[in-house]
């Protein structure tokens, strides 16, 4: 059993680390995708919003599907269509907007699934191992993304065409992740009947707003900073173009640093003053952007985000998990959906706020919905006999000593 749960645990780890390589060749490369296909400025941004929308509609299809289907056997084959989906992005020409249109749109469908049952195993197996280990897998994912945008920032240097730049990754990555796919460890929900009576028969979503409202301003806050930093740096506080294309590195640096230590946090302190902690740090760090005098100091503005913006959607898969302890697939799937719905709002509005207004108070917007965390920061509290009385219940299967979270 230890070692079903660790090839599991191992296996799901390096899907993670395989998204964000992904998804950071992906959004790291949309200037160079509207080049290719000679895309206006106009359409771009359909293109942009179509992709997350169609993510959605493919969570809301998971969680309908994963009530015939293992969580683990739809990440299996959702995990390739992705790859195969990215390389189809690169392969096109100038004009082929419809194909363009066809490959994003698989894109977006599959990487709903992908992302909800991604989810679901790692809720699962945390319930399995009874301690905090969700931040691990996002941590993963983030070094992920590190090494995605690393290797598009090197096809970009070398003026690389995407085929080129993405065809290696999906060689390699394609046979890894269907080989590592065997040893995928579907936990399995708890037994219905374990649910308080309130919650008994599926998700109440009355109970699950909260978190939903949560992992909306996370990704709000999220967006914010992936869509705006450089423009902010360079056009609000004088910096470089070359300095301005850093705090998004910092930033992503700083999340993988937080969410590597973040699972020992929860497993010491719980997961509500982890949330509220992290909450607080990324609040301090939107402050300290909007007021910046210079762009130094606006750098240390993100990286606060990073390390208080990090712990909160991990969190949240995890606790949806603990609320929903019989129904934590379809909970999972559902909450995946307000992933989508604040990355569709947090670019727009800090766009819009920052023409109608300014843009040092445009980042104040997202600074007050990320400190609304704070108001629902109970519903990260282990529920009773789930998790034991404390923090995290004794380890009865720990079997990732020295794995450094993974």
């Amino acid at each position: 059993m230890t070692d079903v749960l660790w090839r599991g645990r191992a296996s799901l780890a390096f899907s993670f680390f395989a998204q964000g390589v992904t998804f950071a060749l992906l959004v790291t490369r949309i200037p160079a995708i509207q080049d290719r296909y000679g895309v206006s400025d106009a359409l771009l941004p359909v293109f942009l919003a179509a992709v997350p929308v169609l993510a959605g509609a493919g969570s809301v299809t998971t969680e309908q599907l994963v009530k015939r289907v293992r969580p683990s056997r739809l990440l299996r084959w959702s995990q390739p269509v992705v790859l195969l989906a990215l390389l189809a992005v690169g392969a096109g020409g100038h004009g082929q907007v419809a194909a363009l249109a066809l490959a994003l749109g698989a894109f977006g469908l599959a990487v709903g699934a992908l992302d909800a049952s991604m989810n679901m195993l790692g809720v699962s197996l945390q319930r399995t191992y009874g301690r905090s280990i969700m931040l691990g897998f996002h941590a993963v994912y983030s070094l992920g993304g590190i090494a995605g945008a690393s290797l598009a920032w090197a096809g970009a240097h070398w003026h690389l065409a995407l085929w080129v730049s993405y065809l290696p990754v999906v060689v390699l990555l394609l046979p890894a992740v269907l080989v590592g796919s065997r040893w995928y460890a579907d936990g399995g929900d708890a037994e219905p009947a374990a649910e308080p009576a309130g919650r008994r028969g599926g998700v109440v979503f009355k109970l699950l707003l909260p978190l939903c409202l949560v992992m909306s301003f996370a990704y709000i806050g999220d967006s914010t900073v992936s869509n705006w930093s450089a423009k902010y740096l360079q056009d609000v506080l004088g910096s470089s173009e070359q300095l301005a294309t850093v705090p998004y590195n910092v930033y992503m640096v700083t999340t993988l640093v937080g969410r590597a230590a973040g699972d020992f946090g929860v497993r010491r302190f719980g997961a509500v003053t982890v949330v509220r902690l992290g909450t607080l740090v990324a609040a301090g760090g939107f402050a300290v952007v909007a007021t910046a005098p210079g762009a130094w100091a606006g750098m240390l503005g993100f990286t606060l985000l990073g390390l208080g913006l990090c712990v909160l959607v991990p969190q949240t898969f995890a606790a949806a998990g603990r609320l929903f302890p019989g129904s934590s697939d379809a909970a999972v799937a559902r909450l995946n959906i307000f992933n989508y719905v604040g990355f569709l709002i947090g670019s727009p509005l800090v766009g819009a706020l920052g023409d109608a207004w300014s843009y040092r108070g445009a980042m104040l917007v997202p600074m007050v919905l990320v400190l609304m965390t704070l108001v629902h920061a109970r519903s990260f509290a282990a529920q009773p006999d789930r998790y034991g009385g404390g923090h995290e219940r004794p380890r009865t299967a720990d079997v990732g000593r020295g794995s450094n979270g993974l």
